[in-house]
């Protein structure tokens, strides 16, 4: 059940970043860079915080949407956000100000998570370290 749920969150860790980074700026920046095991475990630490407030949002979203696919949303790009409808705009800002205080929380900035977002998508080391972290954390919640 556990590694279900992190092969889930990580999959979420894509649409928690497409609602908060624009990647293409970043990629020629994140490239073979290497982060430490507090930055590593900070990072999922956050993923994890924000996953219930990004379901919530995306939910939300799509109601308001309706039966089309809800729009990429990029928290950086207020173009994104001002496509949206008003309730819509409305709670996905509410997402991008709730994600930037959670990364605050745990110890990065906004710059530091985005980066390891888009080295996660073409290091399968840092993948797995942060997968890994994932699951130590989730079993530490869950034997609480």
């Amino acid at each position: 059940m556990q590694k279900i749920l992190a092969k889930t969150l990580f999959f979420g860790i894509s649409t928690s970043a497409s609602l908060f980074i624009t990647t293409g700026s970043l990629k020629a920046n994140a490239q073979n860079q290497s982060f430490n095991n507090t930055e590593i475990t900070s990072y999922a630490q956050a993923v994890l915080a924000m996953e219930p407030a990004r379901q919530q949002a995306f939910g939300e979203i799509k109601k308001i949407v309706g039966g089309g696919d809800v729009p990429q949303i990029v928290c950086s790009e207020p173009n994104s956000l001002n496509g949206l409808p008003g309730r819509a705009r409305d709670i996905a800002v509410n997402y991008c100000n709730h994600s930037q205080k959670i990364v605050n929380d745990y110890g990065l900035t906004p710059d530091k998570f985005n980066r390891i977002t888009v080295e996660i998508q073409s290091n399968a080391n840092l993948k797995q370290q942060v997968y890994n972290t994932l699951i130590r954390l989730q079993k530490n919640t869950n034997s609480q």
